[in-house]
């Protein structure tokens, strides 16, 4: 049970803070509904509270889990799918839409090691940014710290070719 003022993981949203518990009547119904601002976006979104976890709400990772993630990030043993473009899309499409960060983080990896090799397709840029934005959001706010502390360790660990 989330609390007014708690940060929670909404997937492929990120970061939200929870503005408010409303009730509603549904159906004749008395129904409570987390009142959702998503951090990046701004967005409102309702989740009936005895729904959260069935969407995937959920709370910020701890500390072991944020090392987990680190560990994740720089595993570079993989083997990259070297199938198309848009079956690799599809593939890490469905990863991020988990709200998993570990799932997220294995995206993240996989397209950054990728384009170490060939240039990413328009669709893989775009998911490798969305992928990153998630993950900064949500490292920044479990290690207390700033996001772009959180863009520079990233930057490190996947630098940009010339």
């Amino acid at each position: 049970m989330f609390k007014v003022g708690d940060n929670a993981v909404y997937p492929a949203h990120g970061v939200t803070l929870v503005k408010r518990i409303d009730e509603r009547d549904v159906s004749g119904r008395k129904k409570k509904f987390y009142v959702l601002e998503v951090v990046e976006t701004h967005m409102t979104i309702m989740v009936p509270t005895d729904n959260a976890d069935a969407v995937g709400l959920r709370g910020i990772i701890s500390d072991e889990e944020v090392r987990k993630v680190y560990r994740i990030l720089k595993k570079r043993d993989v083997k990259i799918d070297q199938t198309t473009w848009n079956r690799r899309y599809r593939e890490y499409l469905e990863k991020l839409k988990t709200g998993s960060v570990f799932e997220i983080a294995e995206v993240l990896r996989n397209l950054c090691l990728l384009r170490q090799d060939k240039d990413l397709s328009f669709g893989e840029r775009k998911m490798l940014d969305t992928a990153r934005t998630l993950l900064v959001q949500e490292l920044a706010l479990a290690k207390g710290v700033h996001d772009v502390d959180v863009v520079r360790e990233l930057d490190e660990m996947f630098p940009l070719q010339a």
